[in-house]
């Protein structure tokens, strides 16, 4: 989770490689920020596929921003859920908004998306300015740590 351009995708990508996992891209097409109303339902639907996966047995990383706790907290619903919170600030992300092209998310929204941060308490965190293999061996490390734990 985290703010548009933090690296969900990249990192996500990387880590399923990592974790020998599926990867999923959780993401809405829009131009303007939503509302939770709007997002409950995609969440939902996010729920409903992890919880598809979790009786198959299948582990899979979904990035989405689920920037607030009560998104965080309706994904749970999904089963064994561990949120990964790819944690950077303005400085960091405008410069990488600015350079990507074709991307959903305009770069005038990020302000918005720091103003809907609920930063979690329990998450594991990782600081975006560390190159991406930094960021995916901490993340794998701390989740092959939780399952043999």
């Amino acid at each position: 989770m985290g703010v548009s351009g933090s690296g969900k995708t990249t990192v996500g990508r990387a880590l399923a490689q990592e974790l020998g996992w599926r990867f999923n891209v959780a993401k809405m097409a829009r131009g303007e920020p939503l509302t939770d109303d709007d997002r409950w339902p995609w969440f939902d639907r996010i729920v409903a596929e992890m919880r598809r996966l979790n009786a198959t047995g299948e582990s899979a990383v979904i990035a989405c921003s689920a920037l607030k706790a009560s998104y965080r907290k309706r994904l749970a619903a999904g089963g064994d859920v561990r949120i990964v919170y790819l944690k950077g600030d303005a400085a960091t992300i405008e410069p990488r908004l600015a350079r990507r092209s074709g991307h959903f998310m305009p770069a005038s929204l990020l302000p918005s998306q720091f103003a809907t941060l609920e930063e979690p308490a329990d998450a594991i965190v990782v600081d975006i300015r560390q190159p991406i293999e930094t960021q995916v061996a901490a993340i794998a490390r701390a989740l092959r740590h939780e399952l043999t734990a």
